[in-house]
């Protein structure tokens, strides 16, 4: 693998003293040249001697520094200078792979890190942080070379000392020569060439002296929070190591089976507070050159970690603290919201979270503190760093007066997922990041068993499936999908390895888990996590460590026998994309397996993909649960399956959706399952309704059924009082497919004739509550959940009631704006508002826009202002946001929130054609990736297409104008895909009406 864009700089202690003495031109020059490089780090002469780092002397910028003299060797000749060009690569080396070689093992980190942040001056373009740290390595391969890691750091001091003694780490000892000092920045390493070679079997210390930026607009490494808090303009600073970004803080050997121990030194203005990974050990004083005083603060030794949870804050926040089984417990927020109450919740609930699993898996949480952080803005969400988790608030702040559980159940979860990674993670950590699913996916399966305990009638299987199940399943399918567990050694590049952290990793994962849990008892399912968790504890583990202690598990008991070993079934699992299609024909009872395939080709055949899958058939019949069968070929007989001619015999396969794959049935099955739901649809219970109806619009869409089988299954939707069925239902029915396209109105008043009639009883259970008591839904969570797709489209179909129901509601509020709208239905009430009224309803919004400071509700009103029915109106949105500046809705992209809306979409498409010049002047050009898609919704026909070619080929340069046209004919072929289908639709519904 070639290392195109790595460069190198050396120096040595001689040469920096002739440097010391060139002339002001000399150094002009110097100063150009290091322009030139960029981003490649620097290596610069040592000036004078640093505390607390042995063998280095490191000047740090404003810092007076004094402390014992540097370590003497007794002959350590000094690093000769190579120089080099500017297009001077390394040859190929170990330098060029994604992983470090195996010469050195860190032991111990000493870290000490100094931010200049100070209260008094948050106006600084940019802010710095120096460092230092020591690392005691040991020695596995004779080797004069080292590698570790390092990224967008600069040097003052690059020092090796050793071998060590063995009885104590400051021993006297000599000094290794480093000649030369390099950076690989493809792989983001720095390379320490010695004057000799390390011997196996002796530790030694690395001494290096660093600098840095502190990031402002994204959270790597060490980065900034600017905001309000008692009315006055404040800063922080905190840390996001994970994956790769330890790098960017510190050197050092950045990989999760590297652990090591980590004594660590924050220096920081006196008026912050600094937190990390364990309890403060001390605090000192510190001066700088300028006079200024500045706080030392000492932290205890953490237990052995890897570098991704090294975790820092400095602040002036304030805190909650409370005490669970004698281990303080601190939430750490602005001093505004802990007068408001708003972390109490959040500091209530995790103790008890933090007992619950100590008591699930008999380990207790090892360390003595826990701090929590509610950070303003975090790109993360939430971060498990040991002993100091880092959220964003919003994941994490409830207020006083909010008593929704839907908001509750949010941050339980996220908690109770950060809480998990304790001991998936942190207390036994992945080996590699090709694992990085048994940290994310257990982690996310386990917020469903702490939210059940706290929330006993929340119905735990639907909720797994709303929040975890449903999205998957929508991404996932045989040709293009990554396997669970992916091969990261191959990937060309560190940053692919944060696109590991998607939704296979943590959504798929925790299926993963729950399928396990589902086919295994839960007994041995949770003695065999012990298992797992106590032999590799302060350790790494990978997939095949995890299927062996369940194997043992299975081996002690003779309840539960599997058809061959763990490792095979899960592995059939892990280690390829998709999932299956399980068929079940009910006549002869043959059920077979295929791959899911999107939009499956009538000549595409398990030929095609490598594996089939061991398979966990959970089923019912007649309303009964049966034991458990196996599917391990492509096809087999279940003659248990097989239904009799009568109205009651039906099966469904799946039982709970417990495990990962969707359902098919032959014409019969079908057909024995809508006649139950048409008797006695409670027969069937809530989740295998949900799964009926969402596996039958997904096998149709993707050409497994006929459209008319998902269609017959809603025949019976009179009766269905549950709402979150009726969900899934409206969001299979009623979405962009079928609202977007003109050519789709056809089937406007088949679908609103024939759902009305099947809608008017739920409409009315539910309208009276939101009219009545709004609170009485505050503990159903997925009532909550659906309540507005089932508002949104009752008032879309015409349903008066509803449309009368959002006048009031936004009315009262314009009225009073401190009648709130009932919050689920929030969104919904002011795009009706605005589409029932009249210029004067769009400006009073326009006008409470402007003066509202909440992000998440500010989007709610621009999106409402573009559901006006006037043409005039949405025009004179659009000028006004072109042409007003600064622009009152910061970035936001009007022309594209505009062509979200029924009108709006042919109202924007004509002034973006007339007023090109000036849209790409606000939003730039890059804005047309955007645009392209709202010109192209309605396009079906190829003069469509070179109509709207023409208009792009005046604004596009021609690279953009390809890409374009790419782009508009696969709209144009989705497009008559769907118009198909819907006709197919609008015939059935013409029936059934």
């Amino acid at each position: 693998m070639s290392s195109s864009s790595s460069s190198g700089i050396y120096v040595s202690r001689g040469v920096a003293l002739l440097l010391a003495g060139l002339t002001a031109a000399l150094l002009m020059v110097l100063v150009a040249l290091a322009a030139l490089y960029g981003k490649c780090a620097r290596v610069q002469p040592s000036e004078q001697h640093s505390p607390g780092v042995k063998g280095t002397a490191l000047s740090l910028p404003g810092g007076q520094e004094q402390g014992p003299p540097t370590r003497t060797p007794e002959t350590a000749p000094e690093p000769a200078l190579a120089t080099t060009s500017q297009d001077w690569r390394p040859p190929s080396g170990p330098w060029d792979h994604l992983r470090l070689p195996p010469w050195l093992v860190p032991l111990h980190y000493d870290l000490e890190l100094w931010p200049r942040l100070r209260p008094d001056d948050l106006s600084t373009p940019s802010l710095t942080f120096t460092g230092r740290v020591n690392i005691t390595v040991r020695c596995t391969v004779a080797t004069s070379r080292l590698l570790l890691h390092s990224f967008v750091l600069n040097y003052k001091q690059v020092e090796v000392w050793g071998p060590l003694a063995p009885d104590t780490r400051d021993a006297t000892v000599g000094r290794v020569p480093v000649d030369n000092v390099w950076f690989a920045l493809d792989m983001h390493y720095m390379v320490l060439d010695l004057g000799q070679a390390l011997h196996p079997g002796s530790r030694y210390e690395l001494n290096l002296g660093f600098s840095g930026q502190v990031l402002q607009d994204t959270s790597e490494g060490l980065f900034l929070n600017f905001y309000t808090d008692q009315g006055e303009h404040r800063a922080l600073i905190a840390s996001q190591m994970e994956p790769t970004y330890a790098r960017n803080v510190f050197p050092c050997f950045d990989e999760p089976a590297l652990k090591a121990t980590f004594n660590i030194t924050i220096i920081h203005h006196p008026g912050y507070v600094a937190l990390s990974n364990m309890p403060q050990l001390d605090q000192s004083e510190r001066i700088d050159v300028n006079g200024s005083r500045w706080t030392v603060t000492t932290f205890h030794t953490t237990p052995r970690m890897p570098t991704y949870l090294v975790a820092l804050a400095i602040c002036d926040f304030g805190h909650v603290s409370r005490t669970e089984r004698g281990k303080e417990i601190r939430v750490w927020a602005r001093k505004d919201d802990i007068a408001d109450g708003n972390v109490d919740f959040a500091v209530n609930i995790t103790g008890p979270i933090f007992s619950f699993l100590e008591d699930l898996f008999n380990i207790s949480y090892p360390l003595p503190k826990t701090d929590i952080i509610a950070l303003p803005n975090f790109d993360n969400r939430a971060m498990e760093n040991w002993g100091l988790l880092i959220f964003d608030e919003v994941s994490l702040l409830l207020e006083a007066d909010d008593k929704l559980t839907e908001k509750r159940a949010m941050i339980l979860a996220v908690i109770s997922h950060e809480v998990g990674h304790q001991w998936f993670g942190n207390l036994v950590t992945m080996s590699w990041w090709s694992n990085i699913w048994l940290n994310e996916g257990f982690a996310s399966y386990f917020e469903l068993g702490i939210i059940s305990y706290f929330y006993p009638k929340l119905p735990r299987n639907e909720i797994f499936f709303f929040n975890v199940l449903h999205g998957v399943l929508r991404e996932d399918h045989a040709l293009e999908s990554r396997a669970v567990s992916t091969e990261v050694e191959n990937f060309t590049e560190t940053s692919e390895i944060n696109e590991l952290f998607d939704i296979y990793t943590y959504n798929k994962g925790a299926c993963m888990a729950r399928m396990l849990d589902g086919f295994l008892n839960q007994h041995v399912f949770i003695n065999a996590l012990k298992s797992y968790l106590e032999t590799f504890s302060y350790s790494n583990a990978e997939q095949d460590d995890l299927w062996r202690h369940f194997q043992m598990a299975i081996d002690e008991q003779n309840i539960t026998h599997l058809p061959t070993t763990v490792k095979s079934i899960m592995d059939s699992w892990t280690y390829q994309g998709g999932f299956p299609v399980v068929t079940l024909n009910v006549s002869t009872g043959v059920m077979k397996q295929e791959p899911f395939y999107l939009e499956k080709a009538e000549n595409r055949t398990l030929a095609n993909h490598n594996n089939t899958w061991i398979v966990p058939i959970f089923w019912m019949k007649n309303g009964t649960t049966q034991p458990l069968v196996w599917l391990d070929k492509s096809s087999m007989v279940f003659p248990e399956m097989q239904l009799s001619d009568s109205d009651s015999d039906w099966v469904i396969l799946n039982f709970n959706v417990t495990g990962y794959y969707r359902v098919n049935y032959d014409e019969l099955g079908w057909k024995k399952l809508n006649q139950q739901l048409e008797k006695d649809p409670k027969a069937i219970p809530v989740i295998h309704r949900l799964q009926l109806v969402s596996d039958a619009f997904a096998l149709s869409k993707n050409n497994y059924i006929e459209i008319e089988t998902a269609l017959e299954l809603t025949k019976y939707l009179a009766e269905e009082d549950e709402i979150l069925v009726w969900f899934e239902v409206l969001v299979n029915l009623i979405n962009r497919s079928v609202i977007s396209d003109v050519n789709n109105y056809a089937i406007y008043p088949l679908l609103k004739k024939y759902l009305l009639k099947r809608l008017n009883s739920i409409w009315n259970t539910y309208s009276a509550i939101i009219r009545e008591n709004v609170a009485a839904l505050q503990d159903n969570y997925l009532a909550l959940l659906s309540l507005e797709k089932f508002v949104e489209t009752a008032c879309w179909l015409g349903l008066e009631d509803c449309l009368q129901l959002s006048k009031e509601l936004f009315r009262k509020w314009m009225a009073d704006p401190e009648t709130a709208i009932p919050y689920p239905i929030q969104r919904v009430v002011l795009c009706n508002g605005i589409a029932l009224g009249s210029d004067k309803e769009w400006d009073f919004l326009l006008s409470f826009y402007i003066n509202t400071t909440e992000e998440e509700e500010g989007t709610h009103l621009l999106q409402a202002l573009s559901c006006s029915k006037e043409p005039w109106i949405l025009n004179r949105f659009m000028e006004y946001a072109i042409t007003v500046s600064p622009s009152p809705f910061n970035d936001t992209n009007i022309i594209e929130v505009v062509a979200a809306s029924e009108v709006g979409r042919y109202v924007a498409k004509d002034f973006l054609i007339n007023n090109w010049l000036a849209v790409s002047q606000r939003y730039g050009p890059q804005s047309l990736d955007g645009l392209v898609w709202v010109l192209g919704r309605t396009v079906s026909t190829d003069l469509q297409v070179m109509e709207l070619q023409w208009f792009l080929g005046n604004v596009l340069d021609e690279h953009q104008r390809i890409a374009a046209h790419a782009k508009l004919q696969a709209m144009k072929t989705e497009n008559l895909k769907n118009k198909k289908r819907i006709a197919r639709m609008a015939e059935w519904l013409w029936k059934n009406i």
